[in-house]
């Protein structure tokens, strides 16, 4: 039976054993803007959803999550890529975010935080007058005056 060893991934494998660091790891994530919210996408497979802690303190959102591996007695590991620990990720919001009304799920690995923005915070069109209606707004606040 032919091997196909590779000798620069064993190297990378070693070192990124040794230089791991145990500490918590990223989660990739998508962000966009639907309408009047922000919707939060991450990648989060195989972590369990009831490790998932997502809190906001201020405008600091932090999202955390715990991924256990089984353990296997007696076994011969060939190759074990998948990381287990803790998984972080925090984001400034910014003003204008309705903190009170943040939602999220989990389906399929994924999890999707809602961030909805404050109506203050909503895009709104700002009518422009012309001279001739301020003249008649002003005419019309005037006989308002005079009926006191």
């Amino acid at each position: 039976m032919a091997m196909n060893y590779d000798p620069f991934r064993e190297l990378d494998r070693i070192a990124g054993a040794l230089m791991d660091v145990r500490g918590p790891r990223l989660m990739p994530m998508d962000l966009y803007r639907s309408g009047d919210v922000y919707v939060l996408n991450a990648d989060m497979p195989g972590i369990d959803p009831g490790s998932v802690d997502i809190d906001v303190d201020g405008q600091l959102l932090t999202i955390r999550g715990e991924r256990t591996l089984a353990n296997h007695d007696n076994v011969k590991w060939l190759t074990r890529e998948r990381t287990a620990g803790s998984f972080l990720r925090q984001l400034n919001l910014g003003q204008g975010i309705d903190l009170d009304n943040i939602s999220a799920t989990y389906a399929n690995g994924v999890l999707s935080v809602t961030i909805p923005v404050t109506e203050a915070a909503k895009p709104r069109r700002i009518e422009v007058s012309t001279e001739a209606q301020q003249e008649t707004l002003t005419v019309k606040e005037g006989e308002k005056h005079l009926e006191k």
